[in-house]
């Protein structure tokens, strides 16, 4: 059963797939949630509080994917998951790309003064990730998956390293689809030819 805090984000986010940020009243918001408007402020401070939430809860999905992708299935279910959640989620697309369009919040990735008394929301308040830092995370969980898997260091760390590039491949194909064997068989490729030291004309 989802937490008060998240019937709040779930109903943020259907408010948005709705409405523009702009037009999203924390009235409404709170109405949908089933709690009084004070509740939602209480929880978020504020409509940029709520957004920045909105937005961190959206970058731990896409995180948490990334995990379960490279524990099930490797480094192109990490690709081809990039392009699921960046499709399925205009938030993710627009924290893995740094392109926040006029229908989304687009809040500071730097922190901003918290005196929430709710743990959450104080990291909500802290520093977002952009694009940059998302990509050096992928690579850093990755390392630590693959150290985990008892993988030498010097491997796991090559493992990662190709993981970013998995990732860097798939937020290309978000901007220009690859319609031919999708992203996983252009990360497969491009794989087989670093791997193998092979030109790439």
């Amino acid at each position: 059963m989802p937490t008060a805090r998240e019937s709040l984000l779930d109903a943020a986010g259907t408010a948005l797939a709705g409405r523009p940020w702009p037009l999203v009243r924390m009235i409404d918001v709170a109405a949908v949630a089933g709690v009084s408007r004070q509740t939602l402020y209480n929880e978020f401070g504020s409509k940029d509080g709520l957004a920045r939430a909105l937005v961190r809860r959206e970058a731990d999905a896409y995180l948490a994917g990334v995990d379960r992708a490279l524990k099930e299935a490797g480094i192109e279910a990490v690709a081809e998951w990039t392009v699921t959640a960046a499709g399925s989620s205009a938030l993710v697309r627009a924290v893995l790309t740094g392109c926040w369009g006029e229908r989304l919040p687009a809040p500071a990735l730097a922190g901003v003064p918290s005196s929430s008394t709710v743990p959450a929301q104080r990291r909500a308040d802290g520093p977002l990730p952009g694009p940059g830092d998302l990509v050096k995370l992928v690579r850093e969980r990755a390392a630590a998956t693959f150290r985990s898997a008892g993988r030498p260091r010097a491997e796991a760390d090559h493992l990662a390293r190709d993981c970013e590039l998995a990732v860097r491949l798939a937020l290309s194909c978000l901007l220009a689809p690859e319609a031919e064997g999708g992203v996983a068989r252009l990360v497969r490729d491009a794989l087989t030819h670093r791997r193998t030291g092979a030109a790439v004309i």
